[in-house]
């Protein structure tokens, strides 16, 4: 099998808005290494975490922004500050092309990977770095992974497109239920719930045995029905106050105080997003006197992921797809995903 030593795929060049981003055919190809895999990447998903970076949005100097920015940042990654250029890409459905040493893969498996790839170090158990982030992603052909981040799913019946839809929208969906131990018999409320994460809450909560509830809006709230919901509420409408055992968010915004006032007293609030904006306030009385429970939720344990990829291999998890754009079109396609017109996940395709 011969390895082109170029390949298309696109440059984010600096922060800012889609004009960062540059197509390009001439990436070199990386060569995998001792406990590397080479994948050539069959499909990617379009993923807020991918536009938030390229914007620069984890920076503290904008952090309450919620445009394009197109002011200078320093240190708008996950970690930091990124190496330019980079290729992004946090959804990786790919097949193993060639092998380094020391490697548990062979050439034809096909793989994915979460976005966050577990990196604990002394001092910090829940170190991590973002594929696409502070590593090189799946918005090229090829992609460069280490194999203990990789997982095999050729046996899942799903397609290409759909596992490339799985990482960061249910691996997050995975993680928020597991810290906030969502379980059979529970009332969950889930908040974005039309959107990739929500709709990914919606089904994993009920296949814990959860009864759920979405925040959406009312176009889309028969979409959200169908994926397991028992019912749903709308986005500017009054929420039921001690109603709910679990509240999942990736909103925020300025209906948080609302949010803890639906849940039970005892509570649980775990949270893995902001879309409409990450300063919040609230009455602290309405947290402490009800011995509410607030998780932060970024790091994912290596269990979180392989259950997913069970459930993948199993086929008891399939996410809606509204789109497909040929990677080339990845401005068009971050358009269409931040519009918010279109429920669950967007694709790309080199």
């Amino acid at each position: 099998m011969t390895i082109p030593t170029t390949m298309s795929g696109v440059y984010l060049t600096r922060h800012g808005g889609p004009e960062a981003l540059e197509w390009r055919e001439d990436i070199p190809v990386p060569t995998p290494g001792v406990g590397q895999v080479l994948v050539r990447v069959a499909a990617a998903g379009v993923n807020n975490t991918d536009i938030n970076t390229r914007v620069g949005w984890y920076s503290s100097d904008v952090k309450g922004a919620t445009d394009d920015v197109d002011q200078d940042v320093e240190a708008g990654g996950w970690g930091g500050a990124l190496q330019f250029p980079r290729i992004q890409g946090g959804d990786l459905c790919g097949i193993v092309e060639a092998i380094g040493s020391d490697v548990g893969f062979k050439p034809g498996q096909r793989v994915t990977c979460p976005i966050n790839l577990p990196r604990p170090r002394p001092g910090h158990p829940h170190g991590f770095i973002a594929l696409g982030s502070e590593i090189d992603g799946a918005f090229a052909q090829y992609c460069l992974v280490e194999t203990d981040d990789l997982y095999d799913v050729s046996a899942s019946p799903l397609s290409d497109i759909e596992i490339a839809a799985i990482p960061c929208a249910f691996g997050t969906a995975e993680n928020l239920l597991t810290r906030a131990g969502v379980t059979a018999g529970h009332k969950a409320l889930i908040t974005g719930a039309s959107g990739g994460v929500g709709l990914a809450a919606v089904q994993l909560a009920r296949l814990r045995g959860a009864l759920v509830w979405g925040v959406t809006g009312a176009a889309k709230a028969e979409v959200v029905k169908s994926q397991g919901a028992v019912g749903t509420f709308d986005r500017d409408a009054p929420l039921p106050a001690d109603m709910f055992d679990v509240v999942i968010d990736v909103v925020g915004g300025p209906a948080w105080a609302n949010l803890i006032l639906a849940l039970k007293p005892g509570g649980h609030y775990a949270v893995s997003g902001a879309i409409a904006g990450p300063i919040v306030q609230a009455d602290l009385r309405d947290i402490y006197l009800r011995d509410i429970t607030i998780r932060g939720c970024t790091h994912q344990s290596p269990e979180v992921f392989g259950r997913l990829v069970e459930l993948m291999n199993v086929g008891h998890i399939k996410p809606l797809i509204s789109q497909t754009y040929p990677l080339k079109d990845i401005a068009q396609a971050q358009e269409a995903f931040q519009s918010k017109a279109l429920p669950g996940k967007l694709v790309l395709i080199p």
